[in-house]
């Protein structure tokens, strides 16, 4: 387990591990396709955990939108589909990679950040630190669950994305 519980510390981790694998996978002097084999596993693990863990705890506080956990729900949605996109590419570094990495990047920067200035903001106004740190151990639980069946694997993905 993390140094931390509080399920919004948590989440945020998983944001700025994302951003660092963006820059890996932009980069032509990194391991690109490492870099996307840990993005897509995490990526998949993080929004299945929130999914089944954490938003639907947080639409029962007043004060927390449940609209904004929906359109939380249908971002990642989003990524899903961008991701499954950029999976397909056939070649690290193309052109089409390139503009396909974009789109993924757009779609999960968009929503890492929505999710934050709303739902996290809302949790941490709202939700006593007891019930994040609950939160917290059944979202990494999941999330770790998700990471050892391999999660992020493109047959996977495409699963999700055509469900």
């Amino acid at each position: 387990m993390a140094d931390t519980q509080d399920v919004v510390e948590l989440i945020l981790r998983d944001h700025r591990r994302m951003e660092d694998l963006f820059r890996r996978m932009r980069s032509v002097e990194a391991d690109r396709s490492g870099a996307l084999r840990e993005f897509s596993d995490l990526l998949i693990a993080h929004a299945l955990a929130e999914e089944a863990k954490v938003y639907p705890a947080l639409k029962r506080y007043k004060n927390i939108d449940d609209e904004e956990v929906e359109h939380g729900e249908h971002e990642h949605d989003e990524g899903n589909k961008a991701l499954l996109e950029l999976l397909q590419v056939e070649e690290v570094g193309s052109d089409e990679w390139d503009e396909k990495l974009e789109e993924l990047v757009g779609a999960v920067t968009h929503h890492a950040d929505e999710e934050e200035r709303t739902i996290l903001n809302g949790a941490r106004e709202n939700v006593a630190m007891e019930r994040r740190e609950e939160l917290g151990r059944a979202f990494w639980q999941e999330r770790e669950r998700q990471l050892k069946a391999g999660c992020g694997s493109v047959d996977h993905v495409r699963k999700i994305v055509e469900s």
